[in-house]
């Protein structure tokens, strides 16, 4: 004998205990844009701190350095350069590729002025202090704007397509990469220290660290 059913309404998807809700399209919106203005930020502290740069910005300071050009005019061709290399890595941008583009070589110089009025010329202590929390803050910023997936930056870009194309290890791909850019960053008159090699340790670190649920929730982290 079957033992009798009760009659129930559409079965509903459960969400365990203590998920974190999906986000809506303006939260992701606004997530992905105020982490990408904290993360430019986060690159002027390190920038202002003189203590070294980050990988990319030891390019980039050299390039500034050698044409002239502004911080940003140099973050904007070097992301235009990099984002030409997805073509034959058949990598597709989305909506966070482009705004990482824009946003960061928009607001990178008015960055850098903003230190430059609040600290002109930064202590040791102070310089420290900036490129300490320079990196922390990039990390937390980070996990924030990749953590909505509106599509990877252009060098985080590259970097994938090599590893999809190459099948090699993601750290062989970055390792190899981030070093060409410090040699050549160095060569052009770039600032490499100590802080440089720092943030190449903990970044990595930093950033899981940050990818709480309210910055990367279940269903938009892989």
């Amino acid at each position: 004998m079957t033992e009798p059913t009760t009659a129930v309404g559409p079965s509903r998807p459960t969400r365990s205990r203590g998920a974190a809700p999906a986000f809506g399209p303006v939260r992701r919106a606004a997530q992905l844009v105020l982490g990408l203005l904290l993360f430019t930020f986060s690159m002027a502290m390190i920038i202002h701190s003189g203590q070294g740069n980050t990988p990319w910005d030891v390019l980039h300071e050299g390039v500034v350095r050698t044409t002239g050009l502004s911080f940003g005019w140099v973050v904007l061709i070097t992301s235009l350069a990099v984002l030409a290399c997805w073509i034959p890595l058949r990598q597709m941008p989305g909506i966070g590729t482009v705004a990482n583009t824009l946003i960061i070589s928009l607001a990178i110089d008015p960055s850098l002025a903003v230190l430059d009025r609040l600290a002109p010329d930064p202590g040791l202590v102070a310089s420290v202090s900036l490129a300490l929390a320079g990196i922390v803050i990039n990390g937390i910023a980070t996990a924030a704007y990749i953590g909505v997936r509106l599509g990877p930056g252009t060098r985080d870009g590259l970097m994938t397509g090599l590893v999809a194309r190459t099948g090699w290890p993601v750290w062989r791909i970055r390792t190899g990469i981030e070093t060409v850019v410090v040699v050549t960053g160095i060569l052009l008159g770039g600032t490499f220290g100590w802080s440089t090699v720092l943030f190449a340790l903990t970044i990595g670190p930093v950033v899981q660290w940050s990818s709480w649920k309210w910055l990367a929730p279940r269903g938009l982290v892989g």
